[in-house]
C-alpha cells in the first residue's frame, strides 16, 4: 500500500506514460520513493511526431492545466483531413487536430519530473524484476516489448496478433498543412502515406504496404537507408523537394496486444505495454497519458491502498479503452485491406474513409464536415445525371 510514510514506486519505461507516472504520483504522494528506469540514454527517442487531440488535452487539463499549457506552447494545428488517390486531392473539413514533437513532448514531461524531484535513470537495463519485489507498486510504462508483460503474459492473460500489413515510420523535412493520406497504386502493387506535421519545418511520414506487395519488392532486402531512398523517390511528388529522414525506420507488422488483466501482484500495466491502438486513429500517447491519469485517481481514492486502486483502475478504465480499441481494430482492418477499398472512385474512398471506423456516423459526419459533405453530394449528383 502507499499508506507508509515513503512508499517505493518503481517505473519502467521512461517515454510519455511513464514519465507522466512518476510526476503524477510524486505530487499526490511527495515522501514518495519513485524511480524511473530507462533502457536508452537520454535524449533518444524512437518516431517523429505525437498526435494530441483537443479532447484529449482538455481531459488532461482537468487534473493539470499547467502541464497542458506547456505542451500546448509547441502544439501545431489544423483543422483539414487530405485524401490523394488518383490524381485528386480531397479535402475533408472540420476534424481538428494537434500534433507535437515526441522529443519535445518527452522535455516537457522530464522538466516536470525533475522539478517534482525525481531523476530518471537512462541507460539502465533491467534484468530481473525480482530487483523490483519489495516496491509498494510497479508501474510497467515499458512499451510494446515491455519486460514485465513478457515475464507474466500468463498472468496478464496476454495476447498479441499480428497485423498483415508493413510500415516503416520516417520523418520529412517538410510541413504538411493538414493531416493527408496519399495513396498510391504502382506497377507493382500498392503504398499509402500518412503524414502530417508536428513542427513549423517537419511533419511525421509514415509509409505502408501490403504483405504481398512488400514481399513482391524484395523490401525485406532493403538497409534502412535504401527504404529511406526507395520511399523519398516514390513519393517524390508529394515531398517536392523534401527528403526523408530516418530513426530505427524499420519495416515492420503492426501487433495487436490485449491483456485480459491488468495487474498481477505489485505490477501494473499502462501505455503500450497494456495494448496498442493501431496508428491509423492516432491516439496511442493519449491512451497512455489517461491509463496514468485514471491509475493516479484510482490511487488517490483510495488513500492509497494498492490492490483496491488497481482493481478500480481497471473496473473503471476498461470500458472507456475497450470503446476505443474496438473504433481502432475497425480502422486497422480498413487499412489491412486498402488495395480493395482503392478501387473506388476518389469521392466514394473518402467517404468511406471517414467511416472506417464507426465512430463517425452519418449525421456526426454532416454536422462536423459540411463543406465535405456538399461537395460530396454534389458528386453523387453528378454521377447520377451522367448514369
Amino acid at each position: 500500500m502507499l499508506k507508509s510514510r515513503s512508499p517505493k514506486v518503481r517505473i519502467l519505461g521512461a517515454g510519455p506514460a511513464g514519465l507522466y507516472a512518476a510526476y503524477r504520483l510524486k505530487c499526490l504522494f511527495p515522501d514518495a520513493d519513485i524511480v524511473v528506469v530507462e533502457q536508452n540514454p537520454p535524449d533518444v527517442t524512437f518516431g517523429f511526431g505525437v498526435v494530441l487531440s483537443a479532447q484529449g488535452l482538455q481531459f488532461l487539463a482537468d487534473d493539470d492545466p499547467e502541464l497542458v499549457k506547456a505542451i500546448s506552447t509547441g502544439l501545431e494545428s489544423w483543422q483539414d483531413i487530405e485524401i490523394r488517390l488518383g490524381g485528386e486531392r480531397i479535402r475533408i473539413d472540420g476534424v481538428g487536430f494537434t500534433a507535437i514533437g515526441r522529443i519535445d513532448l518527452l522535455r516537457i514531461l522530464n522538466e516536470k519530473v525533475r522539478a517534482a524531484g525525481v531523476v530518471p535513470a537512462f541507460g539502465r537495463a533491467v534484468a530481473d524484476l525480482s530487483e523490483f519485489a519489495d516496491a509498494d507498486l510497479v508501474v510497467a510504462a515499458d512499451g510494446v516489448n515491455s519486460i514485465v508483460r513478457g515475464k507474466y503474459a500468463g498472468e496478464f492473460g496476454t495476447k498479441v496478433e499480428m497485423l498483415s500489413n508493413w510500415f516503416a515510420w520516417f520523418g520529412a523535412s517538410r510541413p504538411f498543412d493538414a493531416l493527408t493520406q496519399t495513396f498510391k497504386m504502382t506497377e507493382a502493387g500498392p503504398f499509402n502515406a500518412h503524414h502530417y506535421r508536428y513542427s513549423p519545418t517537419h511533419s511525421t511520414f509514415l509509409v505502408e504496404t501490403t504483405t504481398e506487395n512488400f514481399e513482391r519488392q524484395g523490401m525485406s532486402k532493403l538497409s534502412e537507408d535504401q527504404s529511406r531512398s526507395f520511399c523519398e523517390s516514390l513519393f517524390r511528388d508529394v515531398l517536392e523537394g523534401a527528403q526523408l529522414i530516418s530513426n530505427r525506420s524499420i519495416w515492420r507488422q503492426f501487433p495487436k496486444i490485449t491483456n485480459e488483466r491488468w495487474s498481477y501482484n505489485n505490477m501494473v500495466l499502462v501505455g503500450d505495454a497494456l495494448r496498442t491502438a493501431h496508428y491509423s486513429i492516432g491516439s496511442g500517447t493519449r491512451l497512455a497519458l489517461e491509463d496514468v491519469q485514471a491509475l493516479a485517481e484510482a490511487i488517490a481514492s483510495t488513500n492509497g491502498d494498492i490492490p483496491e486502486a488497481l482493481r478500480l483502475y481497471e473496473e473503471r478504465r476498461k470500458p472507456i479503452v475497450q470503446k476505443l480499441l474496438a473504433a481502432a481494430a475497425r480502422s486497422a482492418d480498413w487499412y489491412e485491406h486498402f488495395e480493395q477499398n482503392m478501387k473506388l472512385p476518389p469521392w466514394e474512398f473518402a467517404n468511406e474513409y471517414m467511416s472506417r471506423s464507426g465512430r463517425v456516423d452519418p449525421a456526426r459526419l454532416a454536422s462536423a464536415c459540411p463543406n465535405f459533405i456538399k461537395q460530396y453530394a454534389e458528386w453523387k449528383d453528378s454521377q447520377r445525371a451522367s448514369a
